[in-house]
């Protein structure tokens, strides 16, 4: 018989508890189930659904991350919980069924916090897009089917994705704490398992659908904005998961009005950031056409 044990851990009222195999096992895993259909081939995974209160599983190399319905409180079943999953490793029960372990793609998935305390960047090791998307709500995201799938975590409000990363930005009612290994692991398997991101259908919405002059028409003026704005600004503004796009310019209030997205939209820094720097930045760079910046998203 293997002497295999379980550390159970978890915070009071949390949804999530975690359950550490130790020793750790010889697994690279990391993905994310969310009903026993999808367990077919993680036995461990399986056993866990027939518990009336689990409503997710995530396998994270050795370690299952648990996330119950509202039921009970973990307090209540943790320790019988963990028993359970030590009777069943120690009595020969597999994880994972062997024909399951296939060599994939290395894909690597990191949380990065940003200014923003309700986003978190989620950087990827390969490209996952040419293109700069944003995505409200899953109405946004229907051929999307990455996006589609992240809007249907509850706490997910908005989705942002670059060339190497995906902003999340989540309701207050949640902790980054809570859910930042969750959602790492799932877009980790999701990658790994070579799943469509962007359908063929996709069609993106214009950058400048909001803009007042449509860019073929931009004054020369408008043009230097433009120009500065993607020189010198978006990739700091990408560094912290968000972008930001040129909405328009008023010449009798030398005012420059833009659109932020992704982790910078409803930033509580963001007024900060526009007036200290894209403001100083523009102001500098174009002496006498610019004195005020402003988003209009807030």
């Amino acid at each position: 018989m293997k002497n295999i044990r379980i550390v159970a851990t978890y915070k009071k009222g949390a949804s999530i508890a975690k359950f550490s195999i130790t020793p750790p096992q010889d697994l690279a895993v990391s993905k994310t189930f969310i009903n026993i259909d999808q367990a077919a081939d993680a036995p461990l995974v399986k056993q866990l659904f027939f518990l009336p209160f689990v409503k997710k599983v995530a396998l994270e190399n050795s370690t299952l991350i648990v996330e119950r319905f509202d039921i009970l409180e973990w307090g209540e079943v943790i320790q019988e919980v963990a028993e359970q999953i030590e009777d069943y490793l120690n009595e020969g029960g597999e994880i994972l069924n062997e024909v399951k372990k296939v060599e994939r793609e290395a894909v690597t998935v990191y949380a990065e916090s940003t200014p923003n305390p309700s986003a978190m960047k989620f950087v990827v090791n390969k490209k996952i897009t040419d293109q700069t998307l944003s995505f409200e709500n899953i109405d946004t995201a229907q051929d999307a089917p990455l996006v589609k799938e992240l809007f249907n975590f509850p706490f997910v409000k908005e989705v942002f994705m670059d060339e190497n990363y995906i902003s999340i930005s989540k309701h207050e009612t949640t902790q980054w704490e809570e859910v930042v290994m969750e959602i790492r692991g799932f877009i980790k398997s999701y990658l790994e398992e070579e799943k469509m991101i962007l359908a063929p259908s996709f069609v993106s919405k214009p950058q400048n659908t909001d803009v007042t002059n449509p860019i073929q028409t931009l004054n020369d003026t408008e043009q230097e904005i433009v120009k500065i704005l993607e020189e010198y600004v978006k990739p700091a503004v990408a560094s912290d998961g968000g972008n930001i796009i040129f909405n328009s310019y008023e010449d009798s209030e030398k005012r420059v009005k833009v659109v932020l997205q992704g982790a910078c939209s409803g930033c509580p820094s963001s007024n900060f950031t526009l007036k200290n720097g894209i403001e100083n930045i523009l102001k500098e760079m174009l002496p006498g056409k610019v004195e005020m910046v402003e988003a209009v998203n807030g």
